[in-house]
């Protein structure tokens, strides 16, 4: 009797997997140029302008919460009116950029402040009322413009977003100071213990 020939198996055949579609790469941005269609770029900058109108009035009742003094949370931590000028001096040198339509590196730094409280605010109320006006007046085609900032290539438009997290960011700083040096808290983003919810 024949011995039955066992005919091998073929190995079934692996289901492949499409390769991957290659990711098309963004052209890098280039300054000078608009990579933005200009009504975008109109209602982004809108959107921007009212967030910082709220939080300019914000940031005041900080700024008029101050008590001068010496302390500070830690050596490295600047002097409270310095901070306070900082917050004001380095929102209205982001929004005059804007305006002017170029980023000066030479005028970013703080330069002489007022000398008291009460002139850093006067600054900052006078100096936002008139930038912020001109801002939303700039034409939608200067908004989407390209521009370098310390090597960044991004729309005017987001430029405006980078003043708000700034100015926030230097707020929060700014509100630890208040209670150690005497001060009370306002509302920020909700009532305190100082002062109920406004909102």
């Amino acid at each position: 009797m024949a011995k039955a020939v066992k005919k091998a198996r073929k190995p079934a055949k692996s289901a492949r997997k499409p390769a991957p579609k290659a990711v098309k790469r963004s052209k890098p941005r280039v300054a000078g140029k608009v990579s933005s269609p200009p009504p975008l770029a109109a209602a982004v900058r809108d959107y921007f302008v009212g967030r910082l109108e709220l939080e300019h009035a914000t940031t005041l009742r900080v700024l008029k919460n101050v008590n001068p003094g010496s302390w500070r949370p830690d050596p490295k931590s600047r002097p409270v009116l310095d901070l306070a000028w900082h917050i004001a001096h380095s929102e209205q040198w982001f929004l005059g950029s804007i305006i002017r339509g170029t980023f000066d590196p030479s005028e970013a730094a703080d330069g002489s402040a007022p000398a008291n409280l009460q002139g850093i605010i006067g600054y900052y109320e006078e100096r936002f009322a008139r930038n912020i006006a001109a801002i939303k007046k700039l034409s939608a085609a200067h908004m989407a413009k390209v521009t370098d900032f310390f090597g960044m290539k991004h729309p005017m438009y987001e430029y405006l977003g980078f003043a708000l997290v700034h100015m926030v960011h230097h707020r929060a700083q700014l509100a630890t100071y208040l209670r150690p040096l005497g001060g009370k808290c306002p509302d920020i983003y909700g009532g305190s213990a100082d002062e109920p919810f406004q909102g």
